[in-house]
């Protein structure tokens, strides 16, 4: 296949006949996004289950409204107090003075703040860079179904409403984009729980991940992304990741923010 067929208009990579599409961090999500003829019109769902999009779900259950942002550096620190928020530390970092992080256990824990900022360079930092075009969802195994039923009641799925489902990932220690079992697991299961839309070969093929793997929470917390936190003694994080099912909040992003339907 020559070079002019392989990038002309990016249209071998936007999977535009379907209305549910499948792709993994950044630059899947703008191929996608990019891809669609009206971005008003459609809707990315954003899955990063160890941690940021379990974080979210967490948050905005409890009432908290969400900032996405990617970098956790000292231009976080101004972002947060522009908006009123409390900034989310590393997880190591924790303190009574700051016990908000990406930790969506610690966030359970945590005393409740309206506002929170939450930096993260792979869920967080897709969500941020593309809440300026359609609506963006914070999908993970929590809610899954909720957002997959959610997208089917608001009309998407189809290809002149369709719906990017994006697995984060995690990156290798060069930067590159390394596929995570959770996520695919976690896009899975979004898809899965859309009825009566067509879905592209990629979503096809991570909702039978989800739905052919017998046990969902052992593939997680056995998985290279679930070994690496209970390593470093987040094994709780890991808990409430797969909670699969358990929260019917849909958060969406509006006005720079995650918060549940109809929260202020």
């Amino acid at each position: 296949m020559g070079q002019t067929e392989h990038t002309r208009d990016g249209e071998w990579c936007a999977q535009s006949a379907y209305g549910v599409r499948f792709e993994w961090g950044p630059e899947g999500a703008r191929r996608l996004m990019a891809g669609v003829a009206d971005a008003e019109a459609a809707c990315l769902v954003v899955v990063d289950v160890l941690s940021f999009t379990t974080a979210v779900s967490v948050a905005v259950d409890a009432g908290t409204r969400v900032f996405p942002y990617a970098w956790r550096d000292e231009s976080a620190v101004a972002f947060a107090a522009e908006r009123g928020a409390e900034l989310a530390v590393g997880r190591r970092a924790m303190s009574p003075a700051a016990p908000w992080s990406l930790s969506p256990a610690a966030l359970r824990r945590a005393p409740f703040t309206p506002r929170l900022v939450l930096p993260s360079p792979n869920g967080s930092a897709i969500a941020a860079a593309a809440g300026a075009s359609g609506v963006v969802v914070a999908g993970c195994l929590r809610n899954a179904a909720a957002v997959g039923s959610w997208l089917v009641e608001q009309g998407y799925g189809r290809s002149d409403r369709p719906v990017a489902v994006v697995a984060a990932g995690e990156r290798w220690p060069d930067g590159s984009l390394r596929p995570a079992l959770e996520d695919a697991l976690g896009a899975g299961a979004v898809i899965s729980a859309m009825r009566g839309v067509e879905i592209s070969p990629e979503a096809a093929a991570a909702a039978g991940a989800f739905t052919s793997c017998a046990d969902v929470a052992s593939a997680v917390a056995d998985c290279a992304s679930g070994r690496e936190l209970r390593g470093y003694g987040f094994a709780g994080d890991v808990a409430v990741a797969v909670e699969t099912g358990s929260s019917v909040g849909v958060p969406v992003l509006t006005g720079g923010a995650f918060s549940t339907l109809g929260q202020a």
